[in-house]
């Protein structure tokens, strides 16, 4: 947990930074450091896609400033990787405020929160990520911080507590939550302003990795851009870190430009198919289908099949699934669509759910959704 004022290169970003989920390697040289971090968006002109967000966003945020109050709070929800930890650090540089940071998890006890809070200044931004992950008394505590800027700090236990008022500095806080339904209705209701990303667009993708490649300064070819867009499952975070593979590949075993045909050798090294299926979401699919019929089978049972842990299976393999029509969740267990079959170059049974694709021969009339 980072309880002080940060600034853009302290913090984990969906566009760049450490787009891989990791921390940026201390042993880095400070050249190689910028260049990772310099991949983030710094103001909401910069910030390619979700154009409703970002419309809604700047009126906020203007508004707020022509009044000369710190701006209603913020609640960015949607799947990871879309940019949420992007715009908390936006909003505050746009606010020219201080940004803190915290997680849902690290806030255990009110006390942890009640100490934050104190140590706020006039105007700043407190960002919570994760924040349905929050402790419930903290919870409760931040109820009474959001809407009167005062915490009441409990002093002593048994019939001698007494209660202590604490007045705290006007704030912004900017909530992050890749589970929004996992909110409580009090703590949703206090948000002032909430918005849900979206998942990108092809073309979207191609904006963010040609900003990046002239960032990083890499070559990257038109063709080569669409190539690595249509793999990186409408997340910029992947998107971005295809192309740091890709550039590995480029200068390592060719001139260094990045074409369709160096980033399809490159990507097929790294194991990411034409429809950015990975190893783990191939091997799913391949136990589904070859060794369970095409379902319907328990996710537990599925993950014991591909030697993983069912929450890593239910978390990260199946939601892209799903929403690539590659597998539907039933009452009796996961099936494999019509369309997992035939991605993996097998023929779909009748009662395989889903439309078949249309294949290089055309799509074949005998088979029909169930």
């Amino acid at each position: 947990m980072h309880h002080g004022p940060v600034t853009g290169d302290e913090i984990e970003d969906e566009f760049g930074g450490s787009a891989d989920g990791t921390e940026l390697s201390p042993l880095a040289t400070p050249n190689e450091r910028d260049d990772e971090t310099s991949l983030r968006p710094r103001r909401l002109a910069e910030f390619v896609g979700q154009p409703r967000v970002r419309e809604q966003l700047e009126l906020v945020l203007q508004g707020a400033t022509q009044r000369g109050v710190p701006p209603d709070h913020v609640l960015l929800s949607g799947p990871p990787g879309l940019g949420k930890t992007s715009l908390a650090m936006i909003i505050a540089a746009e606010l020219g405020s201080a940004l803190r940071i915290t997680s849902g998890p690290a806030l255990e006890r009110a006390g942890d929160l009640a100490a934050m809070l104190s140590n706020l200044v006039e105007g700043d931004v407190l960002f919570i990520d994760e924040i349905h992950r929050i402790a419930r008394p903290a919870e409760e505590m931040l109820y009474l911080a959001m809407e009167d800027y005062r915490v009441d700090v409990v002093v002593g236990k048994g019939p001698g507590a007494t209660s202590i008022p604490l007045e705290i500095a006007p704030f912004t806080l900017v909530g992050a939550t890749t589970r929004s339904g996992s909110l409580t209705g009090p703590l949703r209701d206090r948000f002032g302003f909430t918005a849900h990303m979206e998942f990108y667009s092809p073309a979207e993708l191609e904006q963010v990795l040609r900003r990046s490649a002239a960032i990083l300064g890499v070559d990257l070819r038109e063709d080569g851009a669409t190539e690595i867009a249509g793999r990186s499952r409408g997340t910029p975070r992947i998107a971005n870190r295809l192309l740091r593979r890709v550039r590995d590949f480029a200068e390592v075993r060719a001139d260094g430009s990045i074409t369709r045909e160096i980033a399809m050798s490159a990507l097929r090294v790294y194991d990411v198919d034409e429809l950015g299926l990975d190893r783990l979401d191939r091997a799913v699919l391949d136990a589904l289908v070859r060794s369970f019929g095409g379902g319907p089978v328990g996710v537990s049972t599925l993950a014991v099949a591909v030697g993983e842990e069912a929450s890593t299976v239910e978390e990260v393999c199946e939601p892209y699934l799903v929403r690539a029509g590659m597998l539907a969740r039933t009452p009796r267990g996961r099936v494999a669509t019509a369309s997992a079959w035939t991605h993996l170059g097998l023929s779909a049974p009748a009662n395989a759910p889903g439309p078949i694709p249309p294949t290089l021969f055309g799509s074949d009339p005998a088979h029909t959704a169930d």
